[in-house]
């Protein structure tokens, strides 16, 4: 199907899986879930298909998110999930393709290697890692060799990431449990806070989507949902609007600016000021709920810019380091031998 040497790049997400080809652009873009039959331990489902799953299957299959705030949680199912990613993509053929990976800037030496093991079992017959601040800021179109400071906010569904990057190497870095997923969760407890109502993972991402805001919204919005009554344990419907989720996500929104805030005071002066000059860049699906941009740029002064395609900047970013293969092994090399010296 493809030509020796073939270099595949894949962000891998807790809520989303991307892969890159060198050549071809994005060419898979699925959830990271993945459905099992426990008595039989069969694949049935990975993807889109899985996701449709969450929450209504029988008891013998379970649906799993195999990854959990950014790291490997169920490492046997990642392998799979990747195998079966990596074969859409390729094709079944003789030769391996090497492998960039994305992993947040806070994961351990463990976790590094929980990754690189699973993406050697599913195939790869070179794996590289490269972290998610980093490979945003590349897909966000920054030129991170300059010696100029940018600060980039990559929002995943699992991990916050947040780095002030300067000469193609990340200065001052944090990586917060808080994303997306923790956005939803608020949802659910604020749902069963307030209305005395149970709803699912897949409602709460709905509302976020739709109405979430954590900013004041200009005009309120509502939208009608679904759940069980506590009370009663019936379904109900009830109608949402903006202001409640701007309750509900009050507190995760304000971990993340907190966040940004101690970056920046870590940051070296000089760096600061060119980031004062350029602004904040703010990639990932969470950085697209309504208002989160404008609520950093009140609290912080600097101007904050959500990037084009702010999901797929991470893997854009990769497949962009995929031309950049030889730079990143000598550096990953170089590193080894300041670390074994």
């Amino acid at each position: 199907m493809f030509g020796f040497g073939q270099d595949i790049g894949i962000d891998l997400g807790t809520a989303t899986v991307l892969v890159y080809v060198r050549g071809r652009g994005i060419v898979l873009r699925e959830p990271s879930v993945v459905a099992i039959d426990k008595n039989t331990n069969k694949l049935l489902a990975v993807g889109e298909e899985a996701r449709r799953m969450l929450g209504r299957t029988p008891g013998n299959i379970v649906a799993i998110r195999p990854l959990r705030d950014g790291v490997i949680s169920d490492y046997d199912v990642t392998e799979r999930m990747l195998k079966y990613f990596i074969n859409k993509v390729c094709g079944r053929r003789i030769f391996k393709p090497r492998i960039i990976v994305c992993v947040p800037s806070g994961v351990t030496e463990v976790e590094k290697k929980a990754v690189v093991d699973a993406a050697e079992q599913a195939g790869a017959r070179k794996v590289h890692l490269i972290e998610e601040p980093i490979a945003a800021a590349i897909g966000a179109g920054l030129d991170i060799a300059k010696a100029c400071g940018s600060m980039v906010v990559d929002i995943g569904g699992g991990t916050t990431d947040i780095a002030v990057i300067s000469l193609g190497g990340t200065v001052v870095s944090t990586s917060l449990k808080i994303a997306g997923d923790k956005f939803d969760e608020a949802i659910v407890r604020y749902m069963r806070k307030k209305h005395n109502i149970m709803i699912g993972e897949r409602t709460a991402e709905e509302l976020k989507i739709n109405i979430g805001c954590v900013y004041p919204r200009i005009q309120e919005i509502t939208m009608d949902i679904r759940g069980r009554n506590l009370i009663s344990g019936l379904p109900k419907t009830i109608t949402v609007s903006s202001n409640e989720m701007l309750e509900a996500l009050e507190e995760p929104a304000a971990a993340v600016v907190e966040a940004v805030h101690s970056v920046l005071e870590k940051t070296p002066p000089e760096l600061a000021a060119d980031i004062s000059d350029r602004g904040i860049v703010m990639t990932g699906g969470g950085g697209l709920i309504y208002g989160l941009d404008k609520l950093i740029n009140y609290k912080t002064g600097i101007d904050v810019f959500v990037a084009e395609d702010a999901v797929s900047c991470v893997a854009m970013g990769t497949g962009k380091a995929l031309d950049n293969m030889e730079v990143i092994e000598r550096s990953q090399a170089m590193r080894r031998r300041i670390e074994y010296e």
